[in-house]
């Protein structure tokens, strides 16, 4: 008898990044570099959570992934920030390509409305939109 697969949440977090870099933008993971950031740069910042190892049978073989994934969609302006949230929807709107799994396509969660940050000099504009991401075994 062969063990189960165990989820990897950090493939995941490889296939949104190949996806979002795939759609033209720059993508940083937990945070941006120092002085990564000049305007009027735009960019996303990928936030994941580590994710759930679901149970998919009463056999409590935990090989489906269930995580929250917030994109920080960053830009100069209003506008910038929003043209990042729309790469973001776009390149996020079919199934990821995880090695070994079947990915269901992103779940768009939405988020706030887009907010100033002026504790940066000069201020930039950020939306933070969230997507669960699920996946199984292939």
């Amino acid at each position: 008898m062969s063990t189960p697969p165990v989820p990897d949440v950090l493939s995941h977090v490889d296939a949104v990044k190949a996806a979002l870099t795939a759609a033209g933008l720059s993508v940083f993971v937990g945070g941006t570099p120092a002085g990564a950031w000049t305007p009027p740069d735009k960019f996303a910042v990928l936030h994941p959570d580590a994710g759930t190892a679901v149970r998919e049978s009463l056999a409590d073989e935990r090989t489906t992934l269930d995580c929250l994934m917030q994109i920080t969609c960053v830009g100069g302006d209003v506008e910038r920030a929003l043209w990042v949230a729309g790469r973001v929807r776009r390149a996020l709107a079919k199934p990821l390509a995880v090695d070994g799994r079947v990915c269901w396509r992103p779940e768009d969660l939405g988020g706030p409305p887009v907010q100033r940050d002026d504790d940066i000099t000069p201020p930039l504009y950020f939306v933070p939109v969230q997507y669960r991401i699920c996946s199984a075994p292939a």
